[in-house]
């Protein structure tokens, strides 16, 4: 077998986010496998058509690690462990995804809750529940991991030892995997060739801040390949540093111009810093990354929330006595 990165271009059932990656890297007579890929109807079969074309096998397979703990990246864990009788590599702060596991439909009382509470009317709250509860929605067991993928941790393969670095923003879960000899980093969805954002609401008390600690974190790396978890490798790895980071003081920027025209909600927002209002195909994800600008801003002390049916923010200090 050739020494190298194989790159596993896998399909997601998203209009806008149609592919994802899965990056093997040979390791003695098997593979490493970063990231897995989302369990779905066939999601299997093209696996294992992605290997055939690398001349690998899934049970080639002697360990899974994943950048974080999103269905997409780790969705089909337990079939290949349970295939190839490898061990699993991935952060412990699981809270999202064990929630999802154990009860989906409390995920989504949580998130029509949420939305309420941003302002989302009622009715189209109404709407999507019962456009989601026509789905088919099947959540594969993904185990306990085997090591925590912590600060430090290490695996190796025939290309070297890559080392873990926590970079928590995008997910409480998130980890970058770093070979220093090739300057290859593994990214996960911390850094995209397209520019994109997204951050787990509710489960960090400033994701925002977070993923802004991570970037420096990965900007420290001086990394010369980047293996990211959606779209082609790309070797501008600083210039996607300081993009990505542009572009989250532009967000912050426009959320403080939002509520600086008067109390609004979430919901109010969104189309204000967005340019597109919110529908039931982006609702979740502009929602999602609107309260965690509000909440980064709230813990910068430049923004506050105004309690009530439904929640609105304004600037710091507004509210009169």
């Amino acid at each position: 077998m050739e020494r190298g990165v194989f790159r596993l271009r896998l399909p997601l059932p998203w209009p806008g986010v149609p592919h994802c990656n899965a990056w093997a890297v040979q390791a003695g007579d098997g593979v490493v496998l970063f990231d897995t890929g989302m369990h779905q109807r066939d999601s299997m079969a093209h696996l294992e058509r992605a290997m055939a074309m690398c001349g690998l096998r899934v049970e080639d397979v002697s360990a899974v690690v994943c950048t974080h703990a999103h269905l997409d990246h780790c969705g089909q864990a337990a079939e290949i462990m349970a295939r190839a009788g490898c061990q699993l590599w991935m952060h412990p702060e699981q809270a999202s995804l064990r929630r999802m596991m154990a009860d989906p439909q409390s995920v989504l009382e949580r998130q029509l809750e949420i939305a309420r509470q941003s302002g989302v009317p009622e009715a189209a709250l109404q709407r999507y529940a019962a456009e989601r509860g026509t789905r088919d929605f099947e959540v594969f067991p993904v185990p306990e991991p085997d090591h925590a993928l912590l600060d430090g941790v290490t695996i190796e393969t025939d290309l070297g030892t890559w080392t873990a670095y926590e970079t928590p923003g995008h997910a409480p879960s998130h980890v970058c995997l770093y070979q220093p000899e090739h300057r290859l980093l593994v990214s996960g969805d911390h850094l995209l060739g397209r520019i994109s954002l997204y951050f787990d609401y509710g489960y960090s008390p400033d994701p925002v801040g977070e993923y802004l600690r991570s970037l420096d974190v990965v900007a420290g790396l001086d990394a010369r390949l980047c293996l990211s978890g959606h779209g082609r490798t790309f070797t501008d790895v600083a210039a996607h540093i300081d993009a990505s980071r542009q572009l989250v003081h532009e967000r912050l920027a426009a959320v403080e111009r939002a509520i600086a025209a008067g109390p609004a909600s979430a919901f109010e927002i969104v189309p204000l810093v967005y340019g597109e209002a919110v529908s039931p195909s982006n609702a979740h994800w502009l929602l999602s990354k609107t309260l965690c600008y509000l909440e980064h801003l709230e813990v910068r002390g430049v923004a506050q929330r105004l309690k009530g049916e439904p929640e609105r923010w304004e600037p710091f200090g507004s509210a009169k006595p």
